[in-house]
This record gives C-alpha cells, structure tokens and sequence, in this order.
C-alpha cells in the first residue's frame, strides 16, 4: 500500500497542476485573450490559424516572433494566403479592450497582441471572423461554472439524501435508495432533452444558465447519494460514534463531526467525476441548440457551427475547441482516480 500511496502523490500533483493552468486561464481569460470574445472581423471569416515565425523571407532570425498577414487567395475565394511581406511582431503585455476579472475590477492589459492591422489568431476565426482562442477562453468560464455548480448541487443532494438514508436506516432509506435506483435507471441524456425542452424558450441568457445547472445537477445526485450512505452505514456503528451517542451527542452533531468526515474522499472523487460530466452535457445541450445561445461564449456554442457540413468537412481548426477539452477531461479522470488510491491505502 506504501507503493500505491506514492504512485498516488506525483498522478495527483499532475493532474491537480494541469487542472490549475486549465481553470487559471479560463479565470482571467481576459487576460489572456488576445481579444474580446464577440469582437468580429468580417473580412477574416474562417481564417485558418496563425503561424508564428522566428526567421524571416530572407532567412534571417528574431528573437521576438512574429505572424504574417493573410491575403485573399486568387485562386480560392474562400481560401487565403500568406502575405510574407507584411510581418507583425508579437507584443507582450500590451494594451487593448477592457475586461473585468472576478466580475469587479477592469483591466486593459492583454498577455499578447500584434499591431493593428495584423491578427494572431491562434485557433483560426469562426464564420464572423471571431477569435476562437479568444473565444475558447471566456466560453470555458460559463461551460467550467456550469459544470461545477451542477455537481455541487448534486453532490450536495447525494450528501442530504444518502446521509439521511445511512443513518436513520428503515422505511426513509428503502424510500430514498428506491428513488435513486429511478434515476439511476433512467438514460439521463434523454431526460435533460426532454426536461430542457419542455421548459420555455424565450428566457433571458441568464435564466437559461440556471435553468440548464438546475436540470443538469438534480438529474445526477443517486450515484453520490447512494455511495455517501454506504459509507455512512459504516460509519454510524464504530465504537467513537457510539461513545458519543452514549454522551448524548445530537443526531446532527454526530452527522457532522463524526461520520461526514469519512465520506470525504467520496465527496471529493465524485465530484472530480461529475464536473466533466456535467460540462459534457452542458456542451452537448448548448450544441444541439438547447443551451445558451448567442451572443454568449461557451464551448458549445464554439462547436454548433459543425453542425454545418461544409465546416465540417473544410475547416479543421474548428475541432480545435472538442481537441482542448480531451486533456482537461483527462486530468479531472486522473484527479479522482488518485483520490480514490490514497483513500483506500488510508483505509487500509
């Protein structure tokens, strides 16, 4: 077990280290964001990325990198070429659209940027010629809060409901379990089209958020509900816990200091599960136009154009945003498979 505690420690630092790159980026995407998110350039329209460049037409090398201008190409209307003439250095921390952070305080100041009327645009343009980096990072705010509050809620439902169940035991836990076995049961999919379907359709972008959360979080809670009572089954009958029922420790007393804190490690892995989950379906419900629509960014909304067959069949940099979420899914799988490691070499 000491071989697997270790083993745990650097898969976990990794995963919790890229998991922190992934949400700091998206945190201050303003920052990073060569542009704001809706910004448009309609001459550009699905402009293919940006190339950055060390060594100029005359073969000579620079220390600072720099892109080229696009040109439109004779030979392909929808198509362009590279201009090699017209060279545009890269500038860090450099001036341009105000955005705020955390919602309070606004900024200016961008990592990096090229003068106008050069573009790095770093994942390519969409259709309106909008910057899918730039897009990718603010879209990744509304897709990230939407996963984590749903598998708060979720696992905070689960921590209610398979509490209650574990420790009060009878009728109350055949009740709840039977329940959860219900949604367990039930190809929850399908059930977020129905329910999002059925609820209205003009609401405000800030309704649908929550509207899409709500459904997304309440869907999910008997997988949690049902691992947290069995570890409070467990719990409830060690000798502390009867020692402190003897002293007449309160129900709730006993339920927060004594037995919670071993489902810790559930807590933690399931929502390390359930957070790319429920970003899956968030993403999945905005693609198929049930989600939050336009002008919000979010990665569904980054993805409904390959909807469209001619995108997806010419334009290979608009997967770029689906390719990005892979290692993030990845590190989120690893974090909880870690936490589950050192959770059973503790145990033991």
């Amino acid at each position: 077990m000491s071989r697997l505690l270790e083993f745990a420690k650097p898969k976990l630092a990794f995963a919790v280290s890229l998991l922190a790159v992934f949400h700091g980026a998206v945190l201050f995407a303003g920052f990073f964001a060569p542009y704001d998110f809706a910004a448009q350039d309609r001459d550009l329209p699905f402009a293919p990325p940006t190339a950055v460049h060390f060594e100029d037409a005359q073969g000579r090398w620079h220390a600072r990198p720099f892109v080229r201008a696009f040109a439109d190409d004779p030979a392909n209307p929808a198509g362009y070429i590279v201009d090699p003439g017209a060279e545009y250095p890269v500038h860090f921390f450099v001036k341009g659209t105000s955005y705020k952070v955390l919602g309070v305080f606004t900024l200016d100041t961008h990592l990096f940027g090229v003068d106008d009327p050069g573009r790095i645009f770093l994942m390519g343009t969409d259709s309106l010629g909008r910057d899918q980096f730039s897009r990718f990072l603010f879209g990744g705010q509304l897709s990230l809060l939407a996963g984590t509050l749903a598998a708060l809620l979720s696992v905070s439902l689960g921590i209610v409901i398979g509490g209650a169940a574990g420790y009060f035991g009878g009728w109350l836990d055949d009740l709840l379990m039977r329940g959860g076995e219900l949604f367990l049961a039930l190809p929850w999919l399908y059930l977020l089209f129905a329910v999002r379907a059925a609820l209205p359709l003009h609401v405000s972008q800030a309704q649908v958020f929550l509207l899409l959360v709500a459904v997304v979080g309440l869907v999910g809670w008997a997988r949690p509900a049902r691992l947290i009572r069995g570890v409070v089954l467990s719990a409830k009958e060690r000798d502390f816990v009867t020692a402190a029922r003897g002293f007449g420790a309160s129900h709730g007393y006993l339920f927060r200091r004594h037995i919670l804190p071993g489902a810790n490690g559930v807590i933690l892995t399931q929502l390390a599960l359930l957070i790319p989950q429920y970003i899956l379906a968030e993403v999945t419900l905005t693609f198929l136009g049930l989600g939050v629509g336009e002008p919000m960014a979010s990665w569904g909304t980054l993805l409904s154009s390959l909807q469209q067959y001619y995108v997806l069949s010419t334009y290979w940099w608009m997967f770029l945003p689906a390719v990005l979420l892979v290692p993030l899914f990845l590190a989120y799988y690893t974090a909880a498979d870690a936490v589950q490691e050192r959770v059973k070499s503790v145990a033991v």
